[in-house]
């Protein structure tokens, strides 16, 4: 995979200066760049990481959209200095502080949890009220994102517990970036439960997750919602519906899953968006869905969804919903005597991720199968207005220290792929 990404036996990498960084100096995307920035020096709790690969997330354009109003921007005067964006990727680390040499190694390959459930410790003078009222701050915000070809791992990142070592130290570089969105599924999916009773006089407890052997409905077939289809199969539901008002979404989400569906034996349909409640009742014989994920931010799907459960089924309201358009009306009369129950997630948290790569190590979902395209650092703002006009479908990868003239698009992307990829065009 080239000399770059080769470990080298006596423990020592060479970091060029300045390094290419995807920075925001304003709100808005005409304050967007790719450019040269110094390379951050570790300080003694710190660590200096190569960035292997980065995940182009639709978060970005909330923040370009906010600049300083954004919650984990906070007021910081972004134009001094600029922030570096990205909140997924893949890294090496290439230099230590001397206080973490006892902790991590050169060489050692890492993920990070982004959401970081700790006070700004560095710069506080620089946030609205010095952060006083801050609780989490998070990579590729106000702390040095993936968008780049270093990052510096501050102290917030270590002391919140965010830095994870790999299960397998062979897993891809996009592997690991994807990891980010998909411990968001799982965490959304923990969120899910059910109340079990062995017999009359047991007590009864929860049990986190989908039902197992009962009738889970997904709504949305874009590339989360279809994340959510495939960890859903952990859970080996009798009935597995997914519903999108796109065709073509959901001829590529059987295209993708129903061979792993028939493996373990789960009945995989796709629901018409006009007559999903009859094909529910349908399939259970009236009962109703036992969970249904709502992956789509749309007030009137969120509401078909409640109508479709069952005697004590959970809505897992998935989807962010947009102010002025977020209230729904739920049924008393089925909270009472259904039981029914309405849950949502808007994030993971370091297990959360721990999980997600132990996930795709089982082979519990395939990252591969969520990749849209592949590029470099430059391509940042061309996807991120491919992503404004819905033109994206999946994730797109960019490997920060290639050359490649235009963005690839790609069906699916796997280890091998990477590897030439990388052989091809590392720099």
């Amino acid at each position: 995979m080239g000399k770059l990404f080769a470990y080298r036996e006596e423990k020592q990498f060479d970091v060029p200066e300045p390094m290419k960084a995807v920075t925001l100096s304003g709100t808005g995307f005409e304050h967007l760049k790719c450019k040269p920035v110094p390379v951050p020096q570790p300080g003694p709790n710190q660590l200096l990481c190569r960035v292997d690969a980065a995940g182009v997330c639709t978060s970005i354009l909330k923040v370009i959209a906010q600049g300083p109003k954004h919650a984990f921007i906070n007021g910081w005067d972004i134009r001094k200095p600029p922030i570096i964006l990205g909140d997924e990727g893949a890294l090496t680390i290439v230099k230590l502080g001397d206080n973490v040499k006892d902790r991590y190694e050169l060489g050692q390959r890492l993920a990070i949890q982004p959401a970081v459930d700790v006070p700004p410790i560095n710069h506080r003078e620089r946030y609205t009220h010095n952060a006083e009222n801050m609780q989490k701050c998070a990579v590729g915000y106000t702390l040095g994102g993936f968008l780049a070809q270093y990052l510096l791992v501050q102290e917030e990142v270590l002391e919140g517990e965010c830095v994870l070592a790999l299960p397998e130290e062979s897993m891809s570089y996009f592997a690991v970036s994807m990891t980010e969105p998909i411990s968001c599924v799982y965490s959304a999916q923990q969120r899910s439960f059910h109340i079990h009773k062995a017999g009359p006089f047991a007590p009864r407890r929860a049990k986190l997750g989908l039902l197992q052997g009962g009738t889970t409905v997904i709504l949305g077939a874009g590339v989360m919602g279809r994340m959510h289809l495939e960890m859903a199969m952990r859970f080996q539901p009798r009935n597995l519906i997914i519903s999108d008002l796109l065709p073509a979404r959901l001829e590529k989400a059987l295209a993708t899953m129903s061979g792993k569906a028939r493996r373990l034996q789960i009945h995989l349909i796709a629901g018409d968006a006009d007559k999903l409640t009859a094909t529910v009742e349908q399939l259970t014989g009236g009962a109703g869905a036992d969970d249904v994920i709502v992956a789509v931010g749309i007030q009137s799907v969120q509401q078909q969804a409640l109508e479709l459960l069952g005697k004590a089924g959970v809505a897992n309201l998935y989807g962010g919903l947009a102010h002025g358009q977020h209230i729904l009306h739920v049924n008393a009369i089925d909270v009472h005597y259904n039981e029914i129950k309405l849950v949502g997630s808007s994030g993971g948290d370091p297990s959360d991720l721990k999980a997600a790569l132990e996930a795709i190590v089982n082979n519990d979902i395939d990252p591969g199968n969520y990749i849209f395209g592949v590029g470099r650092l430059e391509h940042t703002a061309e996807v991120l207005q491919m992503i404004k006009e819905n033109k994206v479908d999946g994730r797109v990868i960019l490997y920060p220290h290639t050359k490649v003239d235009h963005l690839q698009f790609v069906n699916y992307w796997d280890k091998q792929k990477e590897d030439d990829f990388l052989d091809q065009n590392l720099v």
